[in-house]
């Protein structure tokens, strides 16, 4: 992918080392302690499956060797603007990227104005908007302060356990997450949440689905647009996005984890899903082309 021309955005903050955590309480010490690919890993577990990650990290930490003390740091801010290191030089060019991008196509296409999130970076855990951020968590966009969170060691995770690594896999997740934000700009995300909070667990979870399958196709719209003015895609891209989103696709993580997968329990999509809503926005470069809820986005 080239990416090297990409401007850089200032809308980002950099929480990494600052202080055990980025700020927030972390395990100190003590014995049986998990490695940050354990706790990423059960992340992803509990991802796929519907728990609560904190459920499964917690577990794990009593079976290896029965808990650890935590330190609770204050949270300061972080460094603001575009990171020095080459991994937060690539996020804040691909932010910056999805900015110029959806600042152009949301106005022509939906007359909304676009206003970019801000976007975090953080070494193990860190303070949100919606409560604690962790590296367990994955990548994750929070709407009540606007801002995508990230610990860049996930997309060693991906290279390592999942085979699905490539610059464009890794701007895949960026955009991904930029999609939710999206989705909240044009006023989609609160009334999905809404709707859930008043469905059963199973129709939560179709509405979850439905939610991050809108946001891979908006990823898809925007390396359409990207790739037409900046012509950023190189041969192999698109099946490294592809093999990304297959990678993560909520059958293939179940199977892995247990053998078999149980839809009703889905909260991201299958494999097959993932990867065809994404190349819908990528053929199409259409936000209506995403319409995953039917009816123009209407609940």
């Amino acid at each position: 992918m080239r990416w090297d021309d990409f401007r850089r955005s200032d809308n980002v903050e950099d929480r990494r080392g600052d202080g055990p955590g980025g700020g927030f309480g972390i395990p100190m010490g003590g014995r049986g302690g998990l490695g940050l690919g354990t706790i990423v890993v059960l992340g992803l577990l509990g991802w796929a499956l519907g728990i609560d990650p904190r459920i499964l990290i917690g577990g794990a930490e009593m079976l290896s060797g029965g808990g650890q003390q935590t330190q609770q740091m204050p949270q300061r801010p972080g460094r603001a603007g575009a990171p020095q290191d080459q991994m937060g030089q690539f996020a804040a060019a691909i932010l910056g990227n999805t900015e110029d991008v959806w600042k152009v196509v949301l106005p022509q296409q939906l007359r909304i104005a676009y206003a970019p999130p801000r976007m975090v970076l953080f070494s193990g855990a860190t303070r949100s908007g919606c409560g604690a951020a962790q590296a367990a968590m994955g990548p994750f966009y929070c709407p009540r302060d606007q801002a995508v969170y990230i610990d860049l060691t996930f997309f060693q995770e991906m290279q390592r356990r999942f085979r699905a690594g490539g610059d464009f896999a890794y701007a895949y997740v960026i955009a991904h997450e930029v999609g939710h934000h999206v989705e909240n700009v044009i006023g989609i995300l609160p009334r999905v949440q809404q709707a859930q909070r008043q469905a059963s667990q199973v129709g939560a979870n179709q509405l979850s689905v439905r939610v991050e399958l809108m946001a891979d196709c908006l990823a898809g719209v925007w390396a359409n647009h990207s790739n037409e003015r900046w012509k950023s895609l190189e041969p192999g891209d698109v099946e490294e996005a592809m093999n990304a989103a297959s990678a993560i696709g909520d059958d293939r993580l179940q199977k892995q984890a247990q053998g078999y997968a149980i839809p009703d329990t889905f909260t991201h999509g299958s494999s097959e899903q993932r990867v065809r809503w994404f190349m819908t926005g990528l053929k199409s470069g259409r936000v209506q082309s995403c319409d995953t809820l039917g009816g123009g986005g209407r609940i």
